[in-house]
């Protein structure tokens, strides 16, 4: 148990480490930008669509912790967060194209195309659903009246030496977050790619902490990020990822999906509904031995989203049942077409 309990502490830092690092980034970009950028995405709807899938799409769960961090803040709608979800398949990607590359660029390529017009679909039919609403007055902290100078080596300077709170206390969870990817505590299993991309996102947070001037750092970093988002998103992804593990500990998925082959395009949308990297390898190796088709990997694959869904926990849970419930339509829709088309 307590092996456990400390695997799960890994994981979770690390997702709500780089969920952290993002928002920093993001909010530091937003405000040099006087938010001109996600006002050009909020106003192209299929640009967004394209743009989350396309961060779905690549590899590991990266891309879709991004996608829900701007979807939180209203920057991406509620169809490019379902474009995203269907187009990832999490750390499984990486699997996939070392065992048979052909048939995963395939896969990616085709749940890149249904994640946007699923997308586009979302929108349509379901343009007004009660947590959207609620989450529309999220917009990323804009204050019209101030000019940000976000880079004065003077003011760098003198905030180093008369370091207010909030700002020694986000320089020491940079620096722990970096020092646990070099000592290997966190993300300690990942490829290099996720630990070199945590390192580097990790030193741009630090950058941002660094040199902005302390009304940024306070209202923007600490009040919003720090008080508001991530304690929520650590102890949700902690909690889910605990429960999850703790299931799949009593049951054989494996066994399960080989003693139901009538059914087993709906046993791989319903293993998809959980969201943990784990229990789609079930399928990415029974597909490698040729044990089931093409349709019922792509059926798993639209549906599952590795742990990307789970700092959306922390937001809306509503919209974590219905993206998940929407992936879930399309997932049987697109397996059921091809097991009976003979793919």
């Amino acid at each position: 148990m307590i092996e456990l309990i400390k695997e799960v502490f890994e994981h979770a830092v690390m997702i709500t480490g780089f969920v952290f690092v993002m928002m920093l980034v993001i909010e530091y970009v937003n405000v040099q930008t006087r938010g001109s950028w996600h006002f050009f995405l909020q106003n192209r709807k299929w640009l967004q669509y394209v743009f989350a899938a396309f961060l779905g799409a690549v590899p590991g769960c990266l891309g879709a912790f991004t996608v829900v961090a701007l979807f939180s803040h209203n920057i991406l709608g509620f169809g490019a967060l379902v474009a995203a979800m269907i187009a990832t398949s999490g750390d499984e990607a990486f699997v996939m194209l070392a065992m048979f590359p052909g048939k995963a660029l395939q896969l990616i390529a085709i749940t890149f195309s249904i994640g946007i017009a699923a997308g586009f679909l979302t929108d349509t039919f379901f343009p007004n659903l009660n947590f959207i609403k609620k989450l529309q007055h999220r917009k990323l902290p804009l204050h019209e009246e101030e000019k940000c100078d976000c880079f004065s080596s003077s003011e760098i300077s003198k905030q180093l030496r008369h370091p207010t709170l909030p700002r020694v206390l986000l320089i020491i969870i940079v620096l722990m977050l970096i020092a646990g990817v070099l000592q290997g505590y966190i993300a300690h299993e990942a490829q290099n790619w996720i630990k070199t991309t945590l390192l580097i996102t990790s030193l741009i947070a630090m950058f941002v902490v660094i040199t902005v001037p302390d009304h940024f750092l306070e209202e923007h970093l600490w009040n919003h990020i720090v008080k508001i988002h991530i304690p929520k998103i650590f102890l949700w992804t902690f909690g889910a990822l605990f429960v999850i593990q703790l299931i799949m500990q009593k049951i054989d998925i494996a066994a399960w999906v080989s003693s139901n082959q009538v059914i087993v395009v709906l046993i791989a949308c319903l293993v998809g509904i959980i969201p943990e990297s784990g229990p789609h390898l079930v399928f990415v190796t029974l597909f490698a031995t040729g044990s089931i088709p093409f349709s019922v990997l792509l059926a798993s694959s639209i549906v599952q989203d590795g742990h990307g869904m789970i700092p959306l926990l922390a937001e809306t849970k509503r919209g974590f049942i219905a993206t998940k419930a929407i992936n879930l339509f399309f997932g049987l829709l697109a397996g059921y077409l091809g097991f009976f088309l003979g793919y």
